[in-house]
């Protein structure tokens, strides 16, 4: 079982205090070192009546420093936002923003018109609207 786990998932599975029954799970290196190296975006994902619309707050990045790749199910957002100084890790009192490798997948749920998808950018907020595929209606 515990084969299982690290195989799936990426992650070990303990059992030294617990029972065979029960398996608690904890993060191996791997996982977190992959965690460190690319930072995930917060995004709000709602709809109106045509349309799925996605925001993200993308501040300190250009839309050169931004790729957006659209399916008809999926979005995928990736960038780099670059420091413009270089501090040294122990001169640092807090560091909360991230800098470096940015992605973020999105599955949609339901089929939008890649094609005629459009994304812009204003005071640090990118916005795509993805107009919803008509359904078929039902014909008697």
């Amino acid at each position: 079982m515990a084969d299982f786990f690290e195989e799936q998932f990426g992650v070990e599975a303990d059992h030294s205090e617990l029972g065979d029954a029960d398996l608690a799970v904890s993060k191996s290196p791997a996982r977190v070192k992959q965690a460190e190296e690319e930072g995930q975006l917060t995004v709000d994902v709602y709809q109106t009546e045509d349309e799925i619309i996605i925001k993200s707050t993308i501040a300190g990045v250009t839309a050169d420093d931004i790729d957006i790749s659209i399916t008809n199910d999926m979005v995928i957002i990736k960038g780099t936002r670059k420091s413009d100084e270089k501090v040294k890790t122990s001169d640092y009192y807090y560091q909360e923003l991230y800098w470096g490798q940015f992605s973020r997948s999105i599955i949609l749920p339901e089929e939008i018109d890649a094609n005629n998808s459009k994304a812009t950018m204003k005071n640090g907020i990118l916005t795509l609207k993805l107009p919803k595929l008509a359904k078929s209606k039902a014909k008697k």
